[in-house]
């Protein structure tokens, strides 16, 4: 039952091969086409805004000219943080949705579609801006539902490109070893994923993050990389 169980989540969970990506190929992004000419890797952030380690992110983001795409949790946008994510659209960086519960997928496709035009009008209301229409579920977690929703709302499903996380497997995070990593695997057209935030933790520590940012754009710049946004739609 144990294994059962664990190929039903593995089946689920980005960035591994699911059924539905093959009958719905364009509804969801998990690398874009390589441009030989402009050969870009998107780097893209999850679970903010991070009252404390956003603000950060988005200065090492500014300072080295680079454009990425946040994914916010609609817990964490208050008040408090809402300037953050004007900055962000201020800046020329994306905006999408993100979740941070796996079984959001497991909810009526009318109930997952009306979340996300809620969520897309409190971002709106609070900040100015419009954000993209991308969705990443927490974890990469997805269902039949889940795409049927997002077909519903005009929005796309975001994941991530083979070994492009910062996820360590249950090791510390290291900024150093985090960059040479992802600077060695990205290849044009990848998608990158790293956290400013956590998903229950509004306000964790994220200088792992933020540090390998900082040694990583460089790192690809001189492998002759551009950086972009996530392609918006809507």
């Amino acid at each position: 039952m144990a294994v059962g169980a664990g190929l039903v989540a593995l089946a689920h969970t980005a960035p591994f091969a699911f059924l539905l990506e093959a009958l719905q190929r364009d509804e969801s992004v998990w690398r874009l086409p390589a441009d030989p000419a402009a050969p870009t890797v998107y780097l893209t952030y999850d679970d903010g805004p991070n009252p404390t380690a956003t603000p950060e992110l988005l200065d090492v983001l500014a300072r080295e000219r680079a454009a990425a795409t946040f994914f916010l949790i609609d817990d964490h946008l208050t008040e408090e943080t809402a300037p953050i994510v004007g900055r962000m659209f201020a800046e020329g960086h994306g905006v999408g949705l993100h979740s941070n519960a796996r079984w959001l997928m497991l909810r009526t496709p009318e109930a997952i579609a009306d979340r996300l035009r809620q969520f897309a009008d409190r971002i709106e209301r609070l900040t100015g801006g419009r954000p993209c229409r991308f969705f990443r579920p927490h974890a990469g977690w997805r269902s039949g539902a889940l795409y049927e929703a997002l077909d519903r709302a005009g929005y796309r499903l975001a994941g991530w490109s083979w070994g492009l996380w910062d996820w360590n497997w249950w090791r510390p995070r290291e900024a150093a070893s985090l960059a040479e990593r992802l600077a060695r695997r990205a290849d044009a057209g990848d998608v990158i994923v790293m956290h400013d935030g956590h998903h229950r933790d509004p306000r964790a520590d994220r200088r792992h993050a933020i540090e390998a940012t900082a040694q990583l754009i460089p790192a690809l710049r001189a492998r002759r990389f551009l950086f972009d946004r996530l392609p918006c739609r809507g």
